[in-house]
């Protein structure tokens, strides 16, 4: 007959297995000092395994080098809002911590704010590499200490990619440039009426699509109406968010238009949160989407060994400038970010993470990595590099963007401000709303998010 325990002998018991099963399962940093655990955002799309096949010769390079010390890669398969929130939650303790993570530059700000990261300037000092990165990669990893939280891994611009054979169909030129906002619906309502089946443009739109909506469908639109000189989201001098702006109106008009007159994707395909890898995986390849207001790094997906190869697609795809809103100077708007490689303020093994970042940003892992995920460049050793420049259609294209390139306002404020556009922009494609009540609803959760400092414009 077996023996019940006591009551203190089952709690010590349960106690003990609770523990145990802690440490079995925890991802956390500090359980072995010979291991750095690194996190990072892994494709929601099976088939694109550019980062876990990069991060995996990386960890093979660091283990010959490192004697005795290994790598645990942890992935977080999410999308884009889903992996951020899961992020800040491994930030919160030293039991979940990783000792290193991929941080979106727009989110470091808000996590440096929380306390979540660890500033690098001690080992960015004793680092030789350092002093090839560009200055505008570097402040990207700043925060508002002045101090540095990241090392950038590299950064994007955005653009306008069409199908030629659609384009062909609709009798538009293979050269196509638009110069205006309306020369972009023009030929929508060209392919519309010309090409049956065929989406015409994808602009990014709603919640589901989190940053991707925000960024590079309304602020490619924002930062396209005025000089290029003035920042249309943010008043730098007050330090205040703009409200109240007719800029804000016209680009949310945009969008309004896109999805009143069904020139974009059906409103259930382009609330869905997954679209982004149906645009790149079917829509594209397949010829059934006109125009896509996206990023550089495209090609990604469609390399070999992507699960979506398509070796044609430099001869199916044309790219062009997006346009500022009535063609004034300086006639076109890109928006860039990019991410950062970071230490958690909790990490277990800070100086073996910034070891492993050593590794990765060697000069020759940085230009493997910039030409698998078809980025552009932040080291200038490596942005001079005939291999770099010739590995990729589009590379002279989209770097060539960079100099009327805008940022993001990354302060902590802007996840926030981030979100109340994406709901203003979802009011406008459900109809929901009309772009004036929108944006008086922007107005007010501004307001709110950024505890009142807002300034009318």
């Amino acid at each position: 007959m077996p023996v019940r325990p006591t009551a203190a002998r089952s709690t010590l018991l349960a106690a003990t297995l609770a523990a145990t099963a802690l440490t079995a399962c925890s991802p956390g940093s500090g359980s072995s000092p010979d291991t750095v655990k690194v996190s990072y955002k892994q494709s929601t799309d099976n088939s694109i395994k550019v980062m876990d096949t990069y991060l995996a010769d990386v960890k093979r390079q660091f283990e010959r080098k490192y004697p005795g010390k290994k790598v645990e890669l942890i992935p977080i398969k999410a999308p884009d809002s889903e992996y951020y929130t899961k992020l800040q939650q491994m930030l919160r303790s030293p039991r979940t911590a990783p000792d290193l993570v991929y941080e979106d530059t727009f989110l470091i700000n808000s996590d440096i704010t929380s306390g979540y990261l660890k500033p690098l300037d001690a080992y960015l000092a004793t680092w030789p590499d350092w002093s090839r990165f560009v200055d505008t990669a570097k402040a990207a990893a700043e925060g508002r200490d002045g101090k540095t939280y990241g090392v950038p891994d590299g950064t994007d611009t955005r653009g306008l990619w069409f199908d030629e054979r659609v384009f062909a169909k609709a009798g538009l030129p293979a050269d196509w440039q638009p110069k205006t906002w309306d020369d972009v619906l023009a030929a929508a309502r060209t392919i519309k009426k010309k090409v049956p089946g065929v989406t015409p443009i994808n602009v990014y739109t709603g919640k589901p699509a989190g940053e991707a909506a925000a960024m590079q469908g309304f602020e490619m639109l924002l930062y396209g109406t005025g000089d290029g000189r003035t920042d249309p989201l943010y008043d730098a001098g007050s330090g205040k968010w703009i409200a109240g702006s007719r800029a804000f109106e016209d680009a949310l008009g945009f969008v309004e238009t896109v999805y009143k007159e069904k020139l974009g994707p059906d409103v259930s395909d382009a609330l869905d949160p997954n679209f982004s890898t149906a645009v790149r995986g079917e829509l594209l390849p397949r010829g059934r989407l006109g125009i896509d207001l996206d990023g550089s790094w495209l090609p990604q997906d469609w390399l070999p060994g992507s699960g979506h190869e398509w070796p044609d697609w430099p001869k199916r795809l044309g790219l062009a400038h997006m346009p500022t809103q009535h063609g004034q100077a300086p006639g076109k708007v890109s928006m860039s970010g990019g991410w950062t490689w970071s230490v958690p303020a909790k990490a277990g093994n800070p100086d073996l993470a910034f070891d492993f970042i050593r590794t990765l940003q060697t000069k020759d892992n940085a230009r493997k990595w910039y030409i698998a995920n078809s980025g552009i460049a932040v080291r200038e050793d490596v942005a001079a590099d005939p291999a770099y420049l010739s590995a990729q259609p589009g590379t002279e294209f989209f770097t060539g963007l960079v100099a009327s390139t805008h940022y993001r306002p990354a302060y902590p404020a802007y996840p926030k401000v981030s979100t109340a556009i994406q709901e203003a922009m979802e009011d406008v494609t459900t109809g929901d709303r009309s772009v004036a009540q929108a944006a008086r609803d922007y107005d007010a959760a501004l307001k709110d998010v950024t505890g009142g400092r807002v300034i009318l414009r």
